[in-house]
């Protein structure tokens, strides 16, 4: 399942996770254990733990955490091989392991699922990943395709790779026009198959794909965001080409889908985008017009209203300087939030630019990487990725058979790109979408 399993602690956590390094040791040295503990062995890697978790505050729903019915540490204490146990790890106790296990990175879960069936269980059931967000525990991997029924992952922070399992999907669905969203632990890829709209869901869970899921109003070509565990889809067209302007909210806790107020206008080819807490469409193409369009939308998730915004987006001008260019044939927006900061990315101009909230403008901010090619913007990824922004395609010189990963910190400078990874594959990037749990 991941490119290196063989070990447990994350070699390099972001410096706020360095403190819990004694912790997640504690789990390697038990977890690899391959023979009951000594008495002494036990009382002091308990003990280790024990300091180690001193200046933590309390997890919140450890207690309510039941993997199985009965405790199981006295028995296990009386010796036994820990890959055959259907318990955690007894000599440190349930709190203090999931503890430990809340600040591994999450590339690291798919080993730690192999020791036994209770680990298997507890990361299986989506828990730590709960406790973790409530503890501000978050990471950023970007998951990106740039082959068809095949997904790649990548972790920017531990440099890592991920192969997902193919999709069971039809070339109709491969050959459709796609979107692609992450929300909670979930990868949602939207298409249409011979006999109507589709959706494909991979867990990261179970590390696997499903179908199934339908929405309210079958959609594509539609303007989406998420927000922890819940995303919200606007706009796009139904299966007949009408254009949409209704929404609707997904809950990845409950599976469910909910209809939500629709917009001023209906519009395809939109981007959308969460900012301030906030639901933004924009861009897009509305009815009677292939100009992109200027105004924008936004979604108040607490009074449920939407709130049109003028001339937030400028159209694209041609060389002439007065006649607007179609919007036809170009991608949607390529947009990214970086700490509540709006950017995009001008693919014609091969330029960043990042939305004055004051001034209400848009300002340059500097250069796209050189390997930021596209074709009107078709295959290339501009994503937000926790504290960065990410441009992913392939080089201009490399006949499509390497894809690159240029990532940036924005600051008040101009973008200063930094390679975080190269990789033999089409330089054509499909669809690309960023999970943070």
């Amino acid at each position: 399942m991941f490119e290196d399993p063989s070990y447990i602690v994350p070699r390099d956590l972001p410096t706020s996770l360095k403190q819990e390094s004694k912790q997640i040791q504690c789990v390697l040295k038990l977890s690899n254990n391959k023979r009951p503990l000594e008495e002494g062995e036990k009382l002091a890697v308990k003990r280790a733990a024990i300091e180690a978790s001193k200046t933590e505050e309390p997890v919140k729903g450890l207690s309510n955490l039941s993997l199985a019915q009965t405790d199981q540490a006295e028995a296990h204490l009386q010796g036994g091989n820990l890959s055959d146990s259907n318990s955690l790890i007894p000599e440190l106790g349930r709190d203090i392991t999931i503890n430990c296990l809340l600040r591994c990175s999450r590339s690291d879960y798919g080993a730690i699922a192999s020791l036994n069936r209770a680990f298997r269980s507890l990361i299986q059931s989506g828990e730590l990943y709960r406790l973790r967000r409530e503890m501000g525990i978050i990471e950023h991997w970007v998951y990106f395709s740039c082959k068809l029924k095949e997904w790649e992952a990548f972790d920017p922070i531990h440099h890592r790779w991920m192969h997902l399992p193919p999709m069971n999907a039809s070339d109709c669905f491969m050959c459709a026009d796609k979107e692609s969203l992450a929300v909670g632990t979930e990868l949602l890829v939207f298409g249409k198959e011979v006999h109507g709209n589709a959706i494909y869901r991979y867990n990261l869970l179970t590390n696997t794909w499903s179908t199934g899921m339908t929405m309210n109003t079958p959609r594509c070509l539609f303007g989406s965001a998420s927000l922890g565990e819940i995303a919200i889809l606007a706009g796009g067209c139904d299966p007949r080409g009408k254009l949409l302007k209704s929404a609707e909210l997904y809950n990845s806790i409950t599976g469910t889908w909910m209809p939500i107020s629709s917009m001023h206008k209906a519009r395809k080819m939109c981007s959308g985008v969460f900012m301030d807490g906030k639901f933004y469409v924009i861009g897009g193409i509305g009815e009677g017009s292939s100009a992109m369009l200027t105004d924008v939308e936004m979604y108040d998730l607490e009074t449920g209203k939407w709130t049109q915004i003028t001339d937030m987006f400028p159209a694209r001008i041609g060389s002439d300087g007065v006649s607007v260019i179609s919007a036809a044939g170009e991608a949607p927006p390529l947009l990214a939030v970086v700490n509540n900061e709006l950017y995009a990315a001008d693919h014609e101009k091969e330029e960043v630019r990042k939305f004055d909230k004051g001034r209400k403008l848009w300002r340059t901010l500097g250069r796209l990487p050189e390997q930021a090619s596209s074709m009107n913007g078709w295959g290339l990824a501009f994503r937000a990725c926790g504290d960065q922004l990410i441009v992913i395609g392939g080089p201009r010189d490399s006949g499509g058979g390497i894809v690159e990963l240029n990532g940036w910190v924005p600051d008040e400078g101009p973008p200063h790109w930094k390679l975080l990874a190269r990789q033999p594959m089409c330089g054509f990037v499909f669809n690309c979408t960023v999970m943070g749990c």
